[in-house]
């Protein structure tokens, strides 16, 4: 859960720096909201990817005993595709 309480930090820091561009159009606060958000993104894909790998390795671990083995989905028929963008008109 540290994680969480760090995005939850990392958040709520960024509160005061978004008053001050939205509100009072500081420009200087707006360069640390971006700074900040990228930040946010970085560790969201950090977590994304500790999460992914910790649900393949128990999945890996652990199958469950006595479940059937999950359906696969069919293709769509070829009249459901999307069709390709008609050309342009010169």
């Amino acid at each position: 859960m540290s994680n969480f309480s760090q995005l939850k930090d990392l958040v709520m820091g960024l509160e005061s720096d978004f008053e001050k561009f939205y509100d009072k159009n500081n420009s200087a606060a707006g360069t640390r909201v971006r700074k900040g958000m990228q930040e946010l993104k970085n560790m969201a894909q950090s977590i994304r990817t500790e999460v992914q790998n910790a649900k393949n390795s128990a999945a890996g671990a652990a199958p469950a005993a006595g479940k059937a083995a999950p359906a696969t989905k069919k293709a769509a028929p070829a009249a459901a595709k999307k069709a390709a963008p008609a050309a342009k008109k010169k």
